[in-house]
């Protein structure tokens, strides 16, 4: 009974999350809730475990990682991909705009090693935060080891809220656009990547019968199996250490563009809220870590470095937003995808599209233009960018 017990909060608290973002027009969004539902939960009566116990471990987020990836791929196109090398600048640049404001001004008012341990974490997320946390521990520097994951609660606590604000800026200046010109748009979603999917499925002569969830299911594990076999391979033959999540992003829009996956594919097989649920399950459990006492003797390092990590984002994102033709509002939120990364920015995303459309037409339209520059900007960040600062800061401590 104990394992249904714990599926049943943590789908509470999820349902909690949704309800609130629904309510407040997603001006708070559904993530800022579930995560401080969590984070008092597990200072409160909430048992560590109960992710785990709800069968949302380790094994069974690795296996969502790369499934969603897939299918987030299904939903871009090559040139879609190719055209958001502006976001990816934008991302990296704000990061190192809060980079050089923590490491300058930080370091004047706290200690090096604290402002070390600190910032990684505010620029490339639970990836960041994690490493941190091993490395502080393996060195023996024992009193920063709660630093990095309370950064991590904190500065997603800020940034959700902040990147929701911003996206509907942006989201109501394109929905005036769309209404103004009523431009033809090409769904995430359905519409024309449906029809591309028609045209270029190699498995179109296979009866109908035989196109099951589970068939499907296949082909994308299929596809998550080879893009960690050429992440593994890079790194082991040409010492080439790119992540496994951006090659399944890649991947998977080649997959889609060659016939070989459907568009929207993980919802086609019915389980794409099944997978999204329980990645982000996993993720709010790493909030099991910290302990109302930490948070209490590192709080005012951690919001002096958060404002100063966020001003120093706001001044390059909007110093290069027009060079990078966006909207200041657009290039900053691509920057603070350093602060959640992939689900947060998808969910955010699609929550605020939907709020602010007044159409699926419209709401495509949205999807279309703040979509893949938030999910592009959060893979250069938190997939990429965060590895390499972490470790190369660790180096520093």
């Amino acid at each position: 009974m104990q394992f249904i017990i714990a599926f049943l909060v943590v789908m509470f608290f999820l349902m909690l999350g949704e309800w609130v973002s629904s309510l407040t027009h997603t001006y708070i969004p559904s993530v800022f809730i579930t995560a401080a539902l969590f984070v008092l939960g597990f200072w409160t009566i909430l048992p560590k475990d109960i992710v785990a116990t709800a069968s949302f471990g380790n094994n069974f987020s690795a296996i969502c990682v790369g499934l969603l990836l897939v299918h987030l791929g299904t939903l871009m196109s090559l040139k879609e991909l190719l055209q958001q090398w502006r976001a990816v600048c934008i991302a990296l640049l704000g990061v190192c705009g809060t980079l050089i404001l923590t490491l300058t001004v930080g370091s004047w008012i706290f200690n090096w090693q604290t402002v070390v341990a600190a910032v990684p974490p505010l620029t490339g997320g639970l990836v960041s935060a994690l490493l941190m946390t091993s490395g502080l521990k393996a060195q023996g520097i024992q009193y920063l080891v709660a630093l990095p994951v309370s950064m991590f609660v904190f500065h997603s606590l800020f940034g959700y809220p902040l990147i929701s604000w911003l996206l509907k800026q942006e989201g109501r200046r394109l929905a005036n656009e769309y209404q103004q010109c009523q431009v033809e748009v090409s769904s995430l979603t359905d519409n024309n990547g449906d029809v591309a999917a028609q045209e270029n499925n190699i498995f179109k002569n296979l009866p109908q019968k035989y196109q099951t969830a589970a068939f499907i299911l296949f082909k994308v594990a299929l596809i998550a199996l080879l893009s960690n076999w050429v992440s593994v391979l890079l790194k082991t033959s040409l010492h080439i250490d790119l992540n496994s999540n951006v090659i399944c992003l890649v991947f998977g829009v080649l997959a889609h563009q060659f016939g070989f996956l459907e568009a929207d594919v993980l919802n086609k097989a019915g389980v794409f809220n099944w997978l999204m649920y329980g990645l982000l399950a996993y993720i709010f459990a790493q909030l099991s870590i910290t302990t109302p006492h930490q948070m209490g003797t590192i709080i005012v390092q951690i919001l002096v470095l958060i404002v100063l990590g966020l001003i120093g984002m706001f001044i390059a994102s909007s110093v290069l937003a027009k060079p990078f033709k966006m909207t200041w509002q657009m290039a900053y939120a691509c920057s603070l995808t350093a602060l959640c990364g992939f689900p947060a920015d998808y969910i955010i995303t699609s929550e605020v599209s939907h709020e602010v459309a007044n159409s699926k037409e419209e709401e495509a339209y949205l999807l279309d233009n703040m979509m893949p520059k938030m999910l592009v900007g959060g893979f250069a960040t938190v997939s990429v960018a965060s590895i390499i600062i972490a470790s190369i800061f660790l180096k520093l401590l």
